[in-house]
Protein backbone atom coordinates (compact mmCIF):
# COMPACT_ATOMS: atom_id res chain seq x y z
CA UNK A 1 0.00 0.00 0.00
CA UNK A 2 1.13 3.52 -0.99
CA UNK A 3 -0.33 6.39 1.18
CA UNK A 4 -0.21 9.61 -0.82
CA UNK A 5 0.33 13.40 0.68
CA UNK A 6 -0.13 16.38 -1.41
CA UNK A 7 0.62 19.78 -0.18
CA UNK A 8 1.49 23.18 -1.13
CA UNK A 9 -1.59 24.44 -2.76
CA UNK A 10 -2.73 28.07 -1.86
CA UNK A 11 -3.97 31.19 -3.42
CA UNK A 12 -1.80 33.32 -5.99
CA UNK A 13 -1.80 35.88 -8.46
CA UNK A 14 -1.83 35.37 -12.14
CA UNK A 15 1.06 35.05 -13.47
CA UNK A 16 2.90 34.20 -9.98
CA UNK A 17 4.22 30.26 -9.25
CA UNK A 18 3.72 27.72 -7.08
CA UNK A 19 5.54 24.83 -6.16
CA UNK A 20 3.30 21.22 -4.92
CA UNK A 21 4.78 18.42 -3.26
CA UNK A 22 3.48 14.76 -2.88
CA UNK A 23 4.64 12.69 -0.14
CA UNK A 24 4.44 8.88 -0.18
CA UNK A 25 4.48 6.80 2.85
CA UNK A 26 3.84 3.44 3.26
CA UNK A 27 5.50 1.55 0.73
CA UNK A 28 7.15 4.84 -0.73
CA UNK A 29 7.56 5.70 -4.76
CA UNK A 30 10.31 3.41 -5.39
CA UNK A 31 8.73 1.78 -8.68
CA UNK A 32 5.87 3.75 -9.18
CA UNK A 33 4.91 6.50 -12.05
CA UNK A 34 3.96 9.59 -10.38
CA UNK A 35 0.63 11.41 -11.97
CA UNK A 36 -0.87 14.75 -11.20
CA UNK A 37 -4.29 15.38 -12.31
CA UNK A 38 -6.76 18.44 -11.16
CA UNK A 39 -10.19 18.85 -11.11
CA UNK A 40 -11.70 21.71 -11.72
CA UNK A 41 -15.21 23.16 -9.78
CA UNK A 42 -18.05 21.86 -12.36
CA UNK A 43 -15.48 20.06 -14.21
CA UNK A 44 -14.15 16.26 -14.96
CA UNK A 45 -10.67 15.62 -13.58
CA UNK A 46 -7.90 15.90 -16.34
CA UNK A 47 -4.23 15.08 -16.77
CA UNK A 48 -1.82 17.11 -15.80
CA UNK A 49 1.55 15.77 -15.79
CA UNK A 50 3.53 12.49 -15.33
CA UNK A 51 6.54 11.24 -14.36
CA UNK A 52 8.17 7.42 -14.82
CA UNK A 53 9.33 5.20 -12.28
CA UNK A 54 13.36 6.58 -12.59
CA UNK A 55 12.17 9.88 -13.24
CA UNK A 56 13.70 9.58 -16.65
CA UNK A 57 10.46 10.28 -19.10
CA UNK A 58 7.29 12.87 -18.48
CA UNK A 59 4.55 14.02 -20.25
CA UNK A 60 2.51 16.44 -20.16
CA UNK A 61 -1.03 17.83 -20.86
CA UNK A 62 -1.00 20.57 -23.33
CA UNK A 63 -2.22 23.45 -21.50
CA UNK A 64 0.34 23.02 -18.98
CA UNK A 65 3.43 22.58 -21.26
CA UNK A 66 6.42 24.61 -20.66
CA UNK A 67 4.68 26.45 -17.56
CA UNK A 68 4.38 23.09 -15.28
CA UNK A 69 7.38 20.99 -14.56
CA UNK A 70 7.00 17.46 -12.76
CA UNK A 71 9.84 15.91 -11.17
CA UNK A 72 10.46 13.39 -8.01
CA UNK A 73 13.33 12.62 -5.62
CA UNK A 74 13.13 8.47 -4.96
CA UNK A 75 14.99 9.16 -1.40
CA UNK A 76 12.77 11.44 -0.11
CA UNK A 77 9.29 9.80 -1.31
CA UNK A 78 8.06 12.65 -3.02
CA UNK A 79 6.97 13.81 -5.98
CA UNK A 80 6.55 17.58 -7.29
CA UNK A 81 4.90 19.62 -9.65
CA UNK A 82 6.49 23.10 -10.25
CA UNK A 83 3.69 25.45 -11.49
CA UNK A 84 5.04 28.60 -13.26
CA UNK A 85 2.78 31.63 -15.03
CA UNK A 86 -0.07 30.15 -13.43
CA UNK A 87 -3.36 31.35 -14.59
CA UNK A 88 -6.81 31.95 -13.92
CA UNK A 89 -7.73 28.31 -15.60
CA UNK A 90 -5.28 26.12 -13.46
CA UNK A 91 -7.49 26.74 -10.83
CA UNK A 92 -8.49 23.13 -9.32
CA UNK A 93 -7.97 20.59 -6.67
CA UNK A 94 -4.54 19.35 -7.76
CA UNK A 95 -4.50 15.45 -6.73
CA UNK A 96 -1.14 13.03 -7.47
CA UNK A 97 -1.84 9.63 -8.18
CA UNK A 98 0.79 6.29 -8.11
CA UNK A 99 0.66 3.11 -9.75
CA UNK A 100 3.13 0.34 -10.63
CA UNK A 101 3.80 -1.02 -14.51
CA UNK A 102 2.32 1.78 -16.23
CA UNK A 103 3.55 1.69 -19.76
CA UNK A 104 4.36 4.90 -21.57
CA UNK A 105 0.49 5.50 -23.41
CA UNK A 106 -1.17 5.18 -20.19
CA UNK A 107 0.61 7.55 -18.51
CA UNK A 108 -1.85 10.23 -18.92
CA UNK A 109 -4.96 7.67 -18.17
CA UNK A 110 -7.00 7.99 -14.63
CA UNK A 111 -7.79 4.49 -14.62
CA UNK A 112 -3.97 3.60 -14.48
CA UNK A 113 -3.25 4.83 -11.18
CA UNK A 114 -3.78 2.72 -8.08
CA UNK A 115 -3.11 5.25 -5.51
CA UNK A 116 -4.25 8.34 -4.87
CA UNK A 117 -4.20 11.45 -2.72
CA UNK A 118 -6.97 13.61 -0.95
CA UNK A 119 -5.83 16.92 -2.94
CA UNK A 120 -4.74 20.51 -2.19
CA UNK A 121 -6.19 23.76 -3.65
CA UNK A 122 -4.61 25.71 -5.89
CA UNK A 123 -6.66 29.08 -6.32
CA UNK A 124 -5.32 31.44 -8.87
CA UNK A 125 -6.98 35.11 -8.58
CA UNK A 126 -5.98 38.57 -8.21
Amino acid sequence: QVQLLESGGEQVQPGGSLSLSCAASGRGLNGYAVAWFRQAPGKEREFVAAIRERGGTTTYADSVKARFTISRDNARNTAYLRMNNLKPDDTAVYYCAAARGVILSQLSRESAYHYWGQGTQVTVSS
